[in-house]
């Protein structure tokens, strides 16, 4: 008996070396898989037990669709939409839905610069009031980051509209901007995503107007972040300029890439309306849950093309994600 369990438990270190040369398994003796020598006859005759795990190659992606009037069309269905990962139809799609009550991951970044100072504190106020109205306590969370030539974070993750109107608050204007690197630190820091986590909307509203003097990261890099941590970025440009500026289309890069919406409010009051168009937009979306066909752990961007039926229908989602490395 004694040699059998030695030839049991030798069999079990050659199959959990291989594992990682298998990439789609792992091996895990159970707690009786190897019972002690002094153990009865009738226990040592248990076979062992090998459990197999297989990875699941699983994509989730939130959108939302629109009409041409640029309206949220709220009542649509699976077979109104074409899907396409790495320009192939999905293996399989494992379920689609409106989804109106996930819960939020949110990062509120705002750029306290010199160059936003004439507006800064109606924009803070126009912050408070979206947290407030956005974030449900015991259900979403938000932090806020306030950001010049370095980020600060001035209110940590909380499901407490005082204490972020608090952080909110703390915030004073002057210095230069590193705005990639408060979206790549924020993204990498606070809201990368947890293969094990349920789905979640992940987002972060930048106030800014978009210039970058120092950071250390690039824009592309920063982006790059944002796919991988499945972020969207939402954009509030600062610009009071009558015309499109750089950095008004900068923000709309960050934005389009990731699946967002740039807003370029260019009367004070108008701040509040982009606001709740975010908060609309949050509450709007459809998620869509699939196998990719062809799919390999080679770590490479993969695109995601998402189309409506429908003509007069538009639909804005992430640009595609990052598979992850075997």
């Amino acid at each position: 008996m004694k040699y059998t369990r030695l030839c049991r438990y030798f069999a079990w270190l050659v199959l959990a070396a291989a594992s990682p040369l298998l990439g789609q398994s792992s091996f895990a003796p159970s707690m009786n898989a190897f019972p002690s020598a002094n153990a009865s006859d009738s226990s040592s005759s248990v076979d062992p037990i090998l459990t197999i795990r297989k990875r699941v190659d699983e994509v989730n992606v939130l959108f939302i669709a629109t009409d041409k009037k640029g309206k949220f069309v709220r009542n649509l269905g699976q077979n109104d939409f074409t899907f396409l990962d790495d320009h192939k139809p999905p293996q399989a799609i494992l379920n689609f839905r409106r989804e109106t009550d996930l819960p939020i991951q949110l990062g509120l970044l705002i750029d306290t610069s010199g160059s936003v100072d004439s507006r800064f504190d109606f924009e803070q106020q126009a912050a408070v009031g979206f947290l407030q109205h956005i974030i449900r306590p015991h259900f979403d969370q938000a932090f806020v980051m306030g950001f010049n030539s370095h980020g600060v974070i001035a209110q940590d993750f909380t499901d407490n509209a005082q204490l972020l109107q608090t952080g909110v608050h703390k915030l004073r204007a002057g210095g230069g901007t590193a705005l990639y690197d408060a979206i790549y630190r924020a993204c990498r820091d606070k809201l990368i995503k947890d293969k094990s986590e349920k789905p979640i909307r992940r987002a972060i509203v930048v106030v800014s107007d978009g210039e970058d003097n120092q950071s250390e990261v690039t824009r592309m890099q920063a982006i790059e972040m944002a796919q991988r941590a499945e972020v969207i970025i939402y954009a509030i440009s600062t610009n009071n300029s009558p015309t499109i500026q750089r950095g008004d289309r900068i923000l709309q890069q960050l934005a389009e890439t990731t699946g967002g919406k740039s807003f370029l409010p260019f009367k004070i009051k108008d701040v509040t309306k982009s606001f709740a168009s975010i908060e609309d937009e949050l509450r709007s979306q459809y998620v869509i849950s699939y196998r990719p066909a062809d799919f390999d752990a080679d770590g490479r961007f993969r695109a995601i093309e998402i189309s409506a039926l429908k003509k007069d229908l538009q639909v804005r989602a992430r640009k595609g994600y990052y598979a992850p490395r075997q």
